[in-house]
């Protein structure tokens, strides 16, 4: 889901400079781009495998415990 969100983002940052890049920071956005695409390609498999193996109580614990820590940190820190 997010990789089309992140190509719109590079493509706009291209047509917002006015494509007046230099070629280091064609060859960074580009990079940045790839390894994007790569990491979310493997988390998106990581993630499949572990629903199709596991349920949910772990994220479900997961999400109780960070919010209450949450909770917590806005009742007694801030």
């Amino acid at each position: 889901m997010a990789i089309p969100i992140m190509f719109g983002a590079s493509a706009l940052k291209l047509v917002k400079f006015g494509l007046n890049f230099t070629g280091t920071e064609i060859s960074i956005l580009l990079t940045g781009m790839a390894v994007a695409f790569v990491v979310s390609i493997l988390a998106i498999k990581f993630l499949v495998g572990y629903i199709k193996n596991n349920d949910f109580k772990a994220f479900g614990w997961y999400r109780i415990v960070l919010g209450l820590l949450v909770i917590g940190y806005f009742t007694f820190i801030v």
